[in-house]
């Protein structure tokens, strides 16, 4: 094994563009990728840039007749199924979707191959983590589902034990669906409670088919919750599951749209606090993983402020240069922010936050804690599940 960090990247998955009005701009990704250059990283990587993922790889996950509508909505956008989820306001059908989808698409199938033939030890790529996409419909901006052909493709390849973990604001309901009734995966989502946030899955209550009983963990946070609270969640269930499915693999999914400042959440997470997170999962995946780590991006939508910072950690961590909270922002990225978006760009790689602090598990529960309330709710539903105590 190499040892060194993969980041997958081709400058074309931009195109992956729902027009002017949508929120998922793609000048988050070109963002990200500038700032991970200005600050050096490319340099403490191999940049990669994958093939699309074909139509046999597609179909891991996705139906025959989902593909082909992608395929017909992506030459005539006009005359997109809307069946398929394609044409709504959130999945806008554009030409060539199909082909960046399946780009985007093979970039994570891409980063698992490399990771589990031992070519890196850790692959991002932080154009994927489209979570919603189910096997035979767009949805919630996400067309082809990266994340679970990237695990499917990981279980082709000879894994008998996948981790994932997804700590978007939204629950991960595609990845979830995929592996529903197998065993060998293990799906775990941190997400704002689905009374009121889209998709409104993610219930604790949601923990897979009765012959893969306890590998969905779904940890549902109250809106509002915070750094110190969803720290405290997170490391209360996700590590304890972690250690006792012993993944040969860890997949985890970093959108950033957990962030105080993303416009279509209800979370209060600082981007400290999600780089914190990001170096608890690399933490894992030596710990349990043999270090094999595949590192997605997923939702955010404070495209200048919050997504390119976030995911310039994640580059950092997973390539083993960590960026410092405090380094200031080179004057030539935040000039090209300007330029592109007529925005100002942040200073500092922080948010003034570092370090983040959370009290343990062990510290104490307060049933009147609305946080504590779901983080016990999620234990009481898996753990007992997987013979761990609750």
């Amino acid at each position: 094994m190499s040892g060194r960090a993969q980041l997958m990247w081709d400058e074309a998955v931009t195109g992956y563009d729902f027009g002017p009005e949508h929120p998922m701009d793609p000048v988050r990704l070109a963002l990200t990728r500038s700032l991970v250059g200005a600050l050096g990283l490319d340099r403490e990587v191999e940049v990669v840039a994958a093939r699309a993922a074909g139509e046999s790889t597609l179909r891991l996950v996705h139906r025959q007749d989902y593909i082909d509508a992608v395929k017909a909505a992506s030459v005539e956008p006009g005359r997109a199924d809307l069946s398929y989820g394609l044409g709504t306001v959130d999945d806008p059908a554009f030409a060539g979707m199909h082909e960046v989808s399946a780009l985007i698409a093979g970039q994570s199938v891409g980063a698992a191959e490399a990771v589990w033939r031992g070519d890196a030890l850790h692959a991002v790529n932080f154009a994927g983590g489209l979570h919603h996409a189910m096997p035979g419909a767009a949805s919630g901006f996400c067309v082809y589902n990266d994340a679970a052909l990237a695990i499917a493709r990981l279980l082709e390849l000879g894994a008998e034990r996948v981790a994932y973990v997804d700590v978007d604001v939204h629950h991960g309901d595609g990845v979830q669906a995929a592996f529903w009734e197998d065993p060998r995966v293990l799906t775990v989502s941190l997400h704002e409670h689905p009374r009121t946030l889209f998709p409104q899955t993610g219930w604790p209550e949601e923990t897979g088919a009765e012959c893969a009983e306890g590998t969905a963990v779904n940890v549902a946070l109250p809106a509002g919750t915070g750094d110190a609270g969803w720290l405290r969640a997170f490391h209360a269930v996700v590590p304890e599951v972690i250690a006792d499915f012993r993944p040969q693999v860890l997949v985890t999914q970093h959108g950033a749209d957990t962030h105080f400042e993303d416009p279509l959440a209800h979370l209060a997470v600082s981007l400290d606090a999600q780089r914190a997170v990001q170096v608890a999962c690399h933490e894992l995946a030596h710990e349990h993983a043999g270090g094999r780590w595949v590192a997605l991006g997923g939702g955010g939508y404070a495209v200048v402020d919050v997504v390119p910072r976030s995911w310039t950690h994640l580059v950092g961590i997973a390539a083993g240069r960590a960026v410092e909270p405090e380094t200031v922002i080179p004057e030539g990225w935040r000039q090209e922010v300007f330029a592109r978006t007529r925005q100002l760009g942040p200073m500092r790689m922080t948010d003034g936050r570092w370090p983040v602090s959370w009290a343990s598990w062990e510290a104490g529960y307060d049933p009147a804690d609305r946080l504590d309330q779901a983080v016990v709710a999620a234990r009481r539903a898996v753990f007992p599940l997987r013979g761990l105590l609750a």
